[in-house]
């Protein structure tokens, strides 16, 4: 018996061969007519869909790394108008630290020499009030001494008198 199914499978039966050669060829047919277009122009539509959407994303890679140089070139400027915003500041600040300092420095001087003016002014009052007073005491001695007429002893007693009255004022 293993013999027969062995000689029935290598039997080629030309009926057979040909309904599936009828049934092969028909499948083709219709599949070419009816499913072949669809399919390629799916594929085909699939195909430029990846390929669109892979030239989108290039395109956007390529905008995002644009955009990326445009932030990164702000930021910079922005660092650099900071900074020379900041320096201006200190510049602005000290100009006017150096114009206080240079306004107190001229009304300190000013305010030291109108001190000065008014001591001198006092000075040369002080000077024309004692003049006065001495003119006044030599005019006082000279007259008591003259009143007095007195001898030389009575003459160095009046004035050793007069330079202790003197001394007390």
């Amino acid at each position: 018996m293993t013999i027969v199914i062995a000689q029935s499978l290598l039997d080629v039966d030309f009926g057979l061969f040909a309904w599936i050669l009828i049934t092969f060829l028909l499948f083709m047919f219709l599949l070419a007519k009816f499913a072949w277009k669809p399919i390629l122009s799916a594929l085909k539509e699939r195909e430029n869909s990846i390929k669109d959407s892979l030239e989108s994303a290039e395109i956007a890679m390529e905008q995002a790394k644009k955009i990326s140089a445009d932030n990164e070139k702000a930021m910079k400027e922005a660092e650099s108008k900071a900074q020379e915003i900041r320096k201006q500041a200190i510049d602005e600040a000290e100009a006017v630290r150096q114009e206080r300092i240079e306004k107190s420095r001229k009304e300190a001087e000013a305010m030291l020499e109108q001190a000065r003016e008014t001591i001198e002014q006092e000075k040369q009052k002080a000077l024309v009030e004692l003049r006065k007073e001495v003119a006044d005491l030599a005019v006082q001695a000279a007259s008591k001494i003259i009143e007095s007429e007195l001898d030389e002893q009575k003459n160095k007693k009046l004035v050793e008198e007069y330079i202790k009255d003197i001394s007390k004022n």
